[in-house]
């Protein structure tokens, strides 16, 4: 991400300053947990989105860091909120909240930091912005309790599966690209571009993340994590769809009764990879990438523009 981090420099060292104060508190043990949380960081791509797609339509200015620092302040709060529901002990290589201090003050923390974004845009009136965000939210929670309704169904249908991942995964970076757009743009149509530009971005990020269930790469967990889990994604869905009656009942049966049976769950990877199930959820992923880079060739040639298309690159070609 080179290019990127040169075209926006000066614009993520001033995000990276709003966001170290932004997590701080004069309560000392919230104090203590923000910074751990702050020093434990990740890539930060969807600010990084946001100020792009900003900067795609104008110049970055107040709003446009708002939007970013509000997208990475309720990301954050997502995982501590994840790591508490799935009792994760680390994040990031670290001991995640949940596993130092346990589940009451992991609500707590992530409401804080939710509630805190939410605050910084109503001071500002920044109620279009919020607005954007607000429904992806919605999404996100819809999507979260529809996955949990299907874990005893176990559904393969590829459509349902996409459903699934765009409410969510892909309506919150489709809204973090909305929201940059809309702090710098006043033309509703770019706005709207930028919106589906994101949302396949994060389609073809979310299904990444899902063949690396299926890879040898080393990313900081176990593959094999989302069959134990009874989580049923595109390349798995492939393989079940491309099965004959006998293979097809054998697999769900052991995803049924014995998804934590690490020989069950070894064969289920080797018969996806038998399958051709990752090669067929790769041309996917990568037919989502072509398809937002069709929307970012929409606006002229730029060094932001090349940035986004090497931030999308990034997604798909990432090795964790």
């Amino acid at each position: 991400m080179q290019l990127t981090k040169k075209v926006i420099a000066q614009a993520l060292h001033r995000f990276d300053e709003m966001f170290e104060d932004t997590m701080r508190s004069e309560v000392s043990l919230l104090d203590r947990i923000l910074q751990d949380i702050a020093a434990h960081k990740g890539k930060q791509m969807r600010p990084m989105f946001v100020l792009l797609c900003a900067q795609l339509g104008g110049e970055i200015n107040d709003s446009s860091y708002r939007a970013a620092l509000l997208v990475e302040l309720l990301h954050t709060a997502s995982l501590v909120h994840d790591d508490m529901v799935d009792d994760a002990m680390k994040r990031r290589s670290a001991f995640s909240v949940n596993a130092l201090w346990k589940n009451r003050i992991s609500v707590m923390v992530g409401d804080h930091l939710f509630t805190k974004g939410v605050l910084l845009m109503l001071s500002n009136q920044d109620f279009d912005l919020l607005k954007i965000y607000s429904d992806a939210i919605r999404q996100m929670s819809e999507g979260e309790l529809l996955q949990m309704t299907r874990l005893n169904k176990l559904h393969f249908e590829e459509q349902a599966y996409y459903d699934l991942i765009h409410a969510k995964t892909a309506s919150f970076l489709a809204a973090a690209c909305a929201a940059g757009a809309a702090s710098t743009c006043r033309e509703q149509a770019a706005v709207d571009r930028l919106h589906a530009f994101g949302r396949q971005v994060g389609m073809a990020f979310q299904l990444k993340d899902d063949l690396f269930d299926y890879g040898h790469t080393d990313i900081g967990k176990p593959t094999g994590n989302d069959i134990k889990e009874k989580k049923i994604t595109l390349p798995l869905i492939y393989t079940l769809q491309h099965s004959d009656t006998s293979l097809r009942k054998k697999i769900l049966h052991i995803i049924k009764h014995k998804n934590t049976d690490r020989e069950q769950v070894n064969f289920i990877l080797e018969t996806v990879h038998r399958t051709g199930g990752l090669e067929y959820a790769t041309e996917k992923m990568f037919a989502f990438r072509d398809e937002a880079f069709q929307l970012l060739y929409t606006f002229p040639a730029s060094p932001t523009r090349d940035a986004l298309e090497e931030l999308v690159r990034y997604t798909t070609d990432r090795k964790y």
